[in-house]
């Protein structure tokens, strides 16, 4: 592979437009269209952290657009390597100092033109597409679930797009365990090579064919990216939607005329720092075209209101609206827009002359750095003081109303008494029976000559828990009324204990084991039958005497 220049110059033009979609309430995706680099992120972890994570990541990637390195292609090979693994090295970094961000991630897609041939690094699951001769060819392998799963040949790539898991990314740059070295290939570039760089925003919706049918058709950069955003979003995308369009060109005759230069884009997340990233490539950077939307179509209708713009039509960026472009910080400063330079901790000061300086030798730009810096330490001990004092404040509230709430606690528990078990006769214990941080909140007041032995169980049951009353006198009363059902249900049981006398206890024993109490009617049988006797001995006696007289 050759690492000088080609017999024949390729430029590299590009254009991006991005754009947050229907459903999403920011955009987490950051694109960057340059003369020799084009790259796509997208940004995953929240509403906090995706879009950080896209914009380190643009950073990182920004500085290969300036950079000389006479046309090595190999060399540019390993910076683009590096600078993907230092993006994710930041992205650690900044998820470690703000928790908040915890779990933030990002996809990347980026490709350089160098001495005609094509570098791309990839690693996640958005796409690098090249056209070439019509044809269209996909140049990254998704870093995804639902490809591994293709792979495997357990799914086909129709039943991926709707697929439950078909968000779920196996290798992106991030705050994650995950071998963050992206994929590399070089491809040598032939005039008229299209690019897309896309986010699965709009590959995960828009079939191939049908993307390389609108890249071929249009060759308008602009009105290409333009389209296949507005047909993703028309398709039902729900996620943010991004796409970098990149031609190679080919320049007959480099010393006939002056080739034009393009304004670096960037857009997405990213565009948030314009300031920041021309300061990177010192260049001027403008906003990406936003997308030219059609106010009529349900997808921008609804995309409004999820966003809070209501009705309000001047929130749509409409077609031909200038970009918003940044200087780097040289050019800032000559122009008077840079209002505070970017220096540090030295101070800004303006001499009687007019001039602006910075410089910590002038005497007077030291005397505003010892006032500036005395200024700090006098508000570092104000802010450390106040601290101090509402730490303070707030701990002796806190303490003052714990003690409120322990002596309130205390104070109603002194109203209460309660029956117990006490060395084995009924206690009267004035408060409640249990304890606050080991302090007992009741105290012995009177033991009674009730022994809890003598009582039946039910009773034992109910002072070994506590019996609660209201007042001294009620306690009094109940330990009584406790005396009172014991000697009840003592009495009971030895009536009915004690043998009873009656008909029954004359019962005679027949010799068998059973009593019969026949006895008593036959002596009254026996008393009847020898007074009859008695009778009919009278009677004839009688009737004997009155025979003799006959005779």
């Amino acid at each position: 592979m050759p690492n000088s220049a080609a017999s024949q110059t390729l430029f590299l033009y590009s254009t991006t437009v991005s754009d947050v979609g229907t459903v999403r309430a920011n955009n987490q995706d950051s694109s960057f269209a340059g003369e020799h680099l084009a790259a796509i992120c997208d940004g995953m972890g929240g509403h906090a952290g995706g879009d950080t994570a896209s914009t380190i990541a643009i950073r990182s990637l920004a500085h290969i657009e300036h950079d000389d390195i006479d046309g090595d292609i190999q060399a540019v090979a390993h910076v683009l390597e590096s600078s993907v693994i230092a993006a994710h090295d930041a992205i650690v970094g900044k998820a470690k100092h703000e928790r908040k961000l915890a779990g933030m991630g990002t996809t990347v897609v980026a490709v350089v033109l160098v001495a005609g041939y094509w570098v791309l690094a990839h690693i996640g699951d958005s796409r690098a597409y090249l056209l070439r001769d019509g044809k269209l060819t996909r140049m990254t392998h998704d870093h995804s679930y639902v490809q591994h799963l293709i792979d495997m040949g357990r799914i086909t790539p129709a039943e991926a797009k709707n697929h439950p898991q078909r968000n779920v990314v196996m290798r992106v740059l991030g705050d994650f365990d995950i071998d963050p070295r992206p994929d590399i290939a070089i491809r040598k570039a032939h005039p008229a090579d299209r690019w897309l760089l896309c986010s699965d925003g709009l590959c995960g919706v828009l079939e191939d064919s049908t993307i390389e049918q609108v890249m071929a058709d249009c060759t308008n950069q602009e009105e290409c990216a333009q389209r296949l955003v507005g047909m993703a979003l028309k398709a039902g995308s729900t996620d943010n939607v991004t796409a970098v369009i990149a031609d190679a060109t080919l320049a007959l005759d480099t010393d006939a005329f002056e080739l034009p230069h393009q304004t670096l884009l960037v857009g997405g997340a990213a565009s948030s720092s314009l300031e920041t990233i021309a300061d990177i490539v010192n260049a001027p950077v403008a906003t990406a075209p936003a997308l030219r939307a059609d106010l009529s179509s349900p997808a921008t209708r609804a995309a409004k209101l999820i966003q809070g713009h209501g009705d309000d039509d001047k929130t749509v960026k409409p077609a031909g609206q200038s970009s918003r472009v940044a200087q780097p910080s040289t050019v800032r400063e000559e122009i008077g827009d840079r209002e505070v330079p970017d220096t540090g901790e030295i101070p800004v000061v303006q001499k009687s002359d007019g001039r602006i300086t910075t410089d910590p030798s002038d005497p007077e730009v030291a005397k505003a750095i010892h006032r500036e810096q005395a200024a700090q330490r006098k508000a570092t001990r104000s802010r450390h003081h106040r601290n101090r004092f509402i730490v303070i404040l707030s701990t002796i509230v806190a303490l003052a109303a714990l003690v409120g709430c322990g002596w309130g606690a205390y104070a109603w528990s002194q109203s209460k008494y309660y029956l117990a078990n006490g060395d084995g006769v009924i206690t009267i214990y004035q408060g409640v029976n249990t304890n606050l941080f080991g302090v007992s909140l009741s105290h012995e007041v009177e033991k009674t000559d009730i022994e809890v032995s003598s009582l039946p169980e039910s009773w034992q049951s109910q002072l070994e828990q506590g019996i609660t009353v209201d007042s001294l006198d009620e306690a009094k009363e109940h330990a009584t009324f406790i005396e009172k059902e014991r000697d009840k249900e003592a009495q009971k049981n030895q009536t009915s204990d004690t043998p009873s006398f009656g008909a029954a206890d004359n019962a005679i024993d027949n010799g068998d084991g059973k009593s019969d109490s026949s006895g008593v009617s036959g002596s009254s049988n026996s008393d009847k039958s020898s007074s009859s006797n008695d009778s009919n001995k009278s009677d004839a006696s009688t009737s004997t005497s009155n025979g003799g007289d006959a005779q």
